[in-house]
């Protein structure tokens, strides 16, 4: 992806730019006068001499007139600076100029010369503000998207940690010998929450530690009922994701299959990175006769799957699919992104 010329690319090619834009002026007059007898007659104090009254005049309007606002009551004294240049470089022009000239006719040009000078630096102006206003956009947009990101974050992690309470609630109540270990599976899932899940991006590795985790604290609560096969390949394990950017298709999986009748029904997850190439597949058994939408539970099932797209799109605008299809038999998730 080719990278764009921010205002900070431009802040330090601009010095050059000005430099490049004087030198150029210094020397035109002996490039024009290059193929003449003689070359050009002036010496180069005379030039320097120039450049110095075209420069003043120039940053005057430059750093002092256009960046005001209000720009109409600043011309008097633009037109008085203005004036007061051209007089001084001609006092101290005529002592490089032997015999009478025209000097109404030579104000006149050199009036026009500053005038050119100064539409010049005005488009340096403006091309600098578009960049500046650029950069300004570029920064509210990010510091809007990093907090639309943290609140999104924020409604990740208590549902992600309210379901597992129940899990092993649920376990408790029976009594079951292997409470402990969920509970210490449990542990770690607060701990990542609270320390990685607050990060921007985790290795893949400690994202799919922890969704294999969560995955087996589901296998034990929903015990005979759900059959789940999980696949992982990875070519890279240190590849850095953004934390919790899953977990919501697969607590959505769990949960429509905890509602079901009968035992052994298929989850199937599989995360597959190649080449940077995240690929994401879930599917599970899904009934809509048997989702009981009166429940409060229930009235935010998709909230996992809302905060991830709304993520997604904020994380991987336009590296990424998402496909989500059901019927009355099966629901599906494919997804791919582009790290």
């Amino acid at each position: 992806m080719e990278k764009q010329f921010t205002f900070g690319k431009y802040l330090k090619a601009e010095p050059y730019l000005h430099v490049l834009l004087w030198f150029f002026v210094l020397i035109y007059p002996y490039i024009k006068y290059m193929e003449r007898e003689g070359g050009y007659p002036m010496s180069f104090l005379h030039e320097l001499n120039s450049l110095f009254f075209k420069m003043t005049i120039s940053y005057f309007l430059y750093f002092w007139f256009f960046p005001k606002e209000h720009k109409k009551k600043y011309i008097p004294v633009v037109v008085l600076v203005f004036v007061a240049n051209v007089l001084a470089y001609e006092y101290f022009d005529q002592l490089f100029h032997g015999g009478f000239r025209d000097i109404w006719n030579h104000m006149i040009a050199n009036s026009l010369t500053y005038l050119s000078f100064g539409v010049a630096f005005f488009a340096i102006h403006s091309v600098k503000n578009t960049y500046r206003k650029q950069a300004e956009i570029d920064k509210l947009r990010m510091e809007k998207q990093n907090a639309q990101l943290q609140g999104l974050k924020a409604k990740v992690n208590p549902h992600f940690l309210f379901n597992t309470l129940n899990t092993v609630y649920a376990n408790a109540l029976k009594k079951d010998d292997k409470t402990p270990e969920l509970i210490l599976k449990l542990s770690d899932g607060f701990r990542y929450v609270l320390h990685e899940g607050d990060k921007d991006y985790v290795a893949i590795e400690q994202e799919i530690a922890h969704l294999t985790d969560y995955v087996q604290l589901q296998q034990e609560r929903l015990s005979a009922k759900v059959d789940v096969h999980l696949e992982i390949q990875t070519d890279n394990p240190k590849q850095l994701i953004p934390p919790l950017i899953l977990i919501g298709f697969i607590e959505n999986a769990f949960k429509f299959t905890s509602v079901l009748k009968g035992t052994g029904h298929l989850i199937e997850i599989g995360i597959v990175l190649r080449e940077k190439l995240l690929s994401f597949t879930c599917s599970n058994p899904f009934s809509e006769k048997q989702t009981d939408h009166d429940r409060p539970d229930w009235k935010e099932s998709g909230l996992g799957l809302k905060n991830t797209r709304e993520r997604l799109e904020l994380l991987f605008p336009g590296k990424y699919t998402l496909e989500i299809n059901h019927d009355d038999h099966l629901f599906k998730v494919d997804l791919e992104v582009q790290l």
